[in-house]
């Protein structure tokens, strides 16, 4: 099979890269109305490359590498709800769940019967073992069961019940759950436990803890099953477990954890936000689900995140991703990426299972700016590798336009500084700014539920277009798994598990 390094595609890349490096990236940027041409919109999120080192002719040489790849080809059947998934004959398909009332069946019920416990719930009619009313909501859950929920509980504060609390649990440590039961009531707690198999260790033992606390705290004789919510394709576990049959909500084995926000995983957050936000938050990944469908592939905005992405890390050599949202709500979506980029497309062998000789994801990190300024922006303007970031900027603040707008301006300046650097001859070396480290500026309108769907939707087809870009196997992560062997067998040793 011949590797994708050799294709007339690749090797045009190269040849054009080669060319480019004699440029400078602030020549690019003085084209005239490269701003304008370089933004793209779509439902309604903004798109600005316009500081990529990268210009027309580099786009038309990244979509003949899409058009060999099959992107067209790949994307039906990600949409058709076929076995993308390659090594595991599954289907990735939580576009389905966004699909409102063209969803399968089985979904549409799961979103009803989601939307009854919510009701119930924050109307004050969902009553504990002891009769009181619940007002604390502990989501239990790890990887992609856990990191959807927690961002967007986060991004969406403002929009929350405020009779309600919540607090998310994911590590085995003891310290997270028992920190978060020192301010628990046992009487007044909901649990919800979200895991597909419903064997994931460190939720099982988690939630058995949970279960054990409040036999310990309820009163002698009170049942704790109306206290547990569950998320899980194993129903039958979750009820052995005792977790009550009109509790648990169903999930399906072609929902990825990763992907998973979308489905009954996501009813804690329609349990903080409301059935009528949650449904504003599944059309606004819809919107981006048909852009990602209908928009040609100059004015497709992840399909463009996707090619220059691949741009930067193959043929500028840029093997990390900085994702900077200027916009404290969405200071944890840095780290839900983490999961869904570099356990996507963190693989090394093709799906046919041939090792690759070019690199694939990239190391992605981040933080809120204005924050990140003061503590790793230093590296990012005067360091010695240029790091890709990408800028997130919101039009519509909350609370305060003023501090907003300075707070957009601030990042604007600071894509504008990495960019175009500070040379002038009078300064000092170490004042001097080497500029050409690219960027891109991602706009939204504001931070509520349409407009997060939309953002989280946006990621989710860039990071499904690199995988076929690099003919590997997105929806997988065998690379867990080996660690977990280990730990299993070092148990099983009479003092395996002391440090």
């Amino acid at each position: 099979m011949t590797s994708l390094t050799q294709t007339t595609a690749w090797r045009a890349l190269q040849s054009h890269a080669a060319e480019l490096s004699a440029i400078k990236l602030g020549q690019l940027m003085a084209e005239l109305a490269r701003e304008v041409h370089c933004t793209v919109r779509g439902a309604g999120l903004t798109f600005d490359w316009s500081r990529q080192k990268a210009g027309h002719e580099t786009l038309v040489l990244l979509s003949r590498l899409a058009q060999q790849q099959d992107w067209t080809g790949w994307r039906t059947k990600l949409f058709a709800g076929d076995p993308v998934n390659v090594t595991e004959d599954r289907a990735a398909w939580h576009v389905a769940l966004r699909r409102a009332a063209y969803a399968p069946e089985e979904v549409r019920n799961s979103l009803t019967a989601a939307r009854r416990i919510a009701e119930a719930l924050r109307g004050g009619h969902w009553k504990g073992a002891t009769g009181k009313t619940i007002a604390h909501v502990v989501h239990i859950g790890i990887g992609g069961s856990d990191l959807g929920p927690r961002m967007a509980l986060d991004a969406l504060d403002e929009f929350r019940d405020a009779a309600l609390r919540f607090d998310c649990v994911a590590n085995v440590d003891p310290a997270d759950l028992g920190r978060v039961l020192a301010r628990c009531d046992p009487e007044r707690t909901l649990f919800v436990v979200a895991s597909k198999t419903f064997t994931t260790q460190e939720t099982l033992l988690n939630a058995t803890a949970a279960r054990d606390w409040l036999l310990a705290g309820l009163p002698s004789g009170a049942a704790p099953g109306a206290h547990f919510l569950a998320s899980t394709a194993n129903v039958e576990a979750a009820v052995a477990f005792g977790i009550l049959p009109d509790n648990v909500l169903p999930n399906w084995d072609w929902v990825g954890g990763r992907y998973s926000i979308w489905s009954s995983v996501g009813v804690t957050l329609m349990l903080a936000i409301g059935p009528a936000r949650f449904d504003e938050f599944l059309a606004g990944a819809a919107e981006v689900d048909a852009h990602f469908l209908s928009a040609p592939l100059d004015k497709n905005i992840p399909a463009l995140m996707a090619l220059l992405g691949l741009w930067n890390i193959n043929f500028q050599g840029a093997p990390t991703l900085a994702v900077l949202p200027y916009a404290h709500s969405l200071a944890q979506f840095p780290a839900y990426l983490q999961q869904l980029e570099m356990e996507s497309n963190g693989k090394s062998v093709s799906r046919a299972g041939e090792p690759l000789d070019y690199a694939t994801a990239p190391v992605v990190w981040g933080a809120a700016g204005t924050v990140g300024q003061h503590s790793f922006h230093q590296l990012l303007h005067q360091g010695t590798a240029a790091v890709p970031a990408d800028f997130i900027v919101v039009r519509e603040g909350a609370y305060d336009r003023e501090r907003h707008a300075i707070l957009a301006a601030n990042a604007y300046a600071q894509a504008e500084a990495l960019a175009l650097g500070r040379h002038e001859a009078a300064l000092e070396p170490w004042r001097r700014y080497p500029g050409e480290r690219p960027s891109s500026v991602i706009g939204l309108e504001r931070v509520d539920p349409r407009n997060l769907g939309r953002l989280i939707a946006l990621y989710e087809h860039k990071v499904f277009m690199q995988g076929v870009l690099w003919d590997i196997n997105s929806f997988d992560q065998w690379g867990v798994e080996y660690g977990k062997q280990l730990a299993a067998q070092r148990l099983a040793q009479p003092t395996g598990h002391q440090p």
